[in-house]
């Protein structure tokens, strides 16, 4: 088990040798740490060792080519992909190519993980493993998926600390929490926010993560009104209240890209009484954002509108745009690309190479075209 986490002096040592294979500004320093502007998801793939094996193959050249966030789930692969992460850094870091004070490393609670594939009967799992265990009570949980109560964030955590083979973790995201609107109340939702908040600053605190957030499909996108609808400007009060101004709740994940650009054109968030985009809206209050889905699970990667490469030069395959178009985007930290091959990793990292676009040249394809 590697020790410790992330640091300023650790990630600003890799972005300065990574200065051979990527732009300067493909480095950006968020909460204290620099962070690359392209991140590697771990999300899709079929449960097998091969995957397995793709997936440590990918993730080694990619911090080969400058990438020093790697993102994932326990629920990913049902923990295979938090497991990969684990083997593949301990290689990397056996064989020194990096440090762990270099890596970012972020995951994510809340949905049932089940163990390296799916169980026959889903329903016996969760009443053996989570119920009877005591890890969480029925009531807390919905849909019968889905449990964020302290309880069960702490065997989630404990889990996810023992798969990535170390002991603290960089970001640590409550995933997609509006899935408890679905049945409970707003008042509901609030205390048990609150509850896992209570939970994740004596994580903090205990030095097992370093930051958490929230991480969301439809939370932060959507009107204000709509059930599943999260408030950031809510989220940081409480946050504020149970961690007070030192705070750790400091980052947020939303899906964004060129078909979803709501991120960036929508005022789904009220900030100090002023409608505002999400990005504009985590600007003001402090909060890092990392957007997932940059290239819509592959949709993206050919076929995009000609306009798009007029504004977005220097790149040479459509993967290439779609995430130049993410990490160029103000207000966006990290793109989160998801890259199970090495063929796909050599490709998307490519864009690394070349600055974010500018901002004339960004918003050039919000003129009269329309996303």
């Amino acid at each position: 088990m590697t020790t410790k986490g992330a640091t300023a002096e650790g990630t600003k040592r890799y972005a300065e040798r990574m200065s051979a294979v990527a732009a300067p500004s493909h480095f950006r320093v968020q909460q204290g740490l620099a962070m690359s502007s392209i991140g590697l998801g771990t999300y899709l793939g079929h449960w097998d060792d091969a995957t397995d094996k793709m997936y440590q193959d990918a993730i080694r050249r990619a911090i080969e080519l400058g990438c020093n966030v790697i993102d994932s789930a326990i629920n990913y692969r049902f923990q295979r992909s938090e497991r990969a992460i684990g083997a593949a850094l301990q290689q990397v870091f056996e064989s020194k190519a990096a440090s762990r004070d270099e890596i970012i490393i972020a995951t994510k609670g809340g949905f049932f993980p089940f163990d390296s594939e799916p169980p026959r009967d889903a329903r016996r799992w969760v009443i053996e493993n989570v119920i009877e265990k005591g890890i969480a009570r029925s009531e807390d949980i919905v849909g019968g998926s889905h449990c964020m109560s302290p309880g069960y964030l702490e065997d989630q955590l404990t889990r996810s600390l023992s798969n990535l083979g170390t002991d603290s973790i960089d970001v640590y995201y409550i995933h997609n929490p509006e899935t408890q609107l679905e049945s409970v109340t707003r008042d509901e939702f609030n205390k048990r926010i609150r509850a896992a908040f209570e939970f994740l600053e004596q994580a903090a605190s205990d030095g097992r993560i370093s930051l958490y957030g929230t991480a969301t499909w439809n939370g932060y996108r959507q009107p204000a009104g709509s059930r599943g609808y999260l408030s950031l400007e809510e989220m940081v009060k409480i946050a504020l209240e149970v961690g007070g101004e030192k705070h750790r709740f400091r980052v947020i994940q939303l899906p964004y890209n060129l078909a979803m650009p709501e991120a960036i054109t929508e005022a789904t968030q009220i900030v100090e009484g002023e409608p505002v985009s999400t990005l504009m809206a985590a600007d003001r209050l402090g909060i890092t954002a990392m957007c997932s889905a940059s290239i819509l699970q592959a949709k993206l990667t050919q076929s995009l509108p000609p306009f798009v490469s007029e504004a977005l030069t220097g790149l040479s395959t459509d993967a290439q745009r779609a995430i130049q178009f993410a990490r160029s985007t103000p207000g966006v930290t990290t793109a989160l690309v998801g890259m199970s091959q090495r063929s796909h990793v050599e490709e998307n990292l490519g864009a690394a190479r070349v600055p974010p676009a500018s901002v004339d040249d960004f918003f050039k394809m919000f003129s009269n075209k329309p996303l």
